[in-house]
């Protein structure tokens, strides 16, 4: 990680530094000020897997932001964060400066909200999608009809590689450390079938205000309905939110099944575009808006 200065050029200026566990805490705080949902469990889950970048002033956290780095080709940033009493110090410009110093050549993937978008554009990265978060209090949900030889089912202990496989297949990078601890900390995690061959597969997990559901990959979207069908059924009577692709064409069925859309972030990219791997699997929807 990039080693910043740990006094502040001018007085008044907000420092940078690397963030550290010890300031998980300040960090939920901040996102909390803006009303995000993450729990300090949500937090705590993402910084195991990334680099992050605080901004102090005053001896308090006024800027957050993190990144991950899959493979060695790709990388997706989030939780960018400067609270509102500091906006408008080029806070959020100085911590995106950090987060791509050293990430050269790499791809670099990122949901932004309506407010980030012009300072995202201004670093080199374009728009090349939307996602769609719905949510709400999920309802049990009719079963989707499957094709002969498929079937849905409980993920197996031994099966993590064939997941980590259909994730790199369905997003185009690999994901295998992260994949590992999501399984091991899911509610359910459910495996669709084809001729006894995993095809696909979605997990339920604990997040923010009640439960997501993500990653979801599958072979086709009657695939992937049929896997967030279970789960939302699974889940029934509980808060519930999926984060999928716009161009997945599951909008209007997730509308139907009591699942509302309620923000639409931009997918935004520099560099070229994730390519999904060899395989059948698709991306349909992301395990967070910041993760990807």
């Amino acid at each position: 990680m990039t080693t910043l200065f740990t006094q502040a050029p001018e007085a008044g200026t907000a420092v940078l530094r690397p963030m550290t566990a010890a300031d998980l805490d300040a960090s939920q705080a901040l996102s909390a000020e803006l009303r995000w949902p993450h729990r300090p469990a949500d937090w705590a889950q993402s910084f195991a897997h990334a680099e992050g970048f605080v901004a102090e002033s005053g001896g308090r956290i006024v800027g957050t932001a993190q990144r991950w780095h899959f493979g060695p080709r790709h990388a997706t940033i989030g939780l960018v964060i400067v609270s509102p009493a500091c906006q408008g110090q080029r806070i959020g410009q100085r911590l995106m400066t950090a987060l791509l110093d050293g990430l050269e050549g790499r791809t670099v993937l990122l949901h932004a909200t309506a407010a980030g978008r012009g300072l995202y554009e201004r670093l080199g990265f374009v728009r090349v999608g939307e996602l769609s978060q719905h949510q709400g209090t999920a309802q049990s949900v009719a079963p989707v009809a499957l094709p002969p030889g498929c079937r849905l089912r409980p993920a197996g202990t031994n099966e993590l590689p064939a997941l980590q496989a259909l994730d790199a297949q369905g997003r185009g990078m690999p994901r295998g450390a992260l994949i590992a601890d999501l399984l091991a900390s899911a509610d359910a995690c459910v495996v669709l079938d084809q001729d006894n061959t995993p095809r696909g597969f979605a997990m339920l997990r604990r997040f923010g205000r009640g439960h997501v559901i993500g990653p979801v990959v599958a072979p086709d979207a009657n695939g992937a309905k049929a896997m967030i069908a279970h789960l939302v059924s699974t889940n029934a009577g509980n808060f519930t939110r999926i984060d999928i692709d716009q161009a997945s064409g599951l909008m209007d069925w997730l509308e139907s099944v009591g699942l509302p859309s309620v923000d639409a972030p931009t997918t935004m990219v520099r560099g070229a575009l994730p390519e999904p791997q060899p395989g059948n699997a698709r991306f349909f929807a992301a395990i967070t808006q910041a993760l990807g």
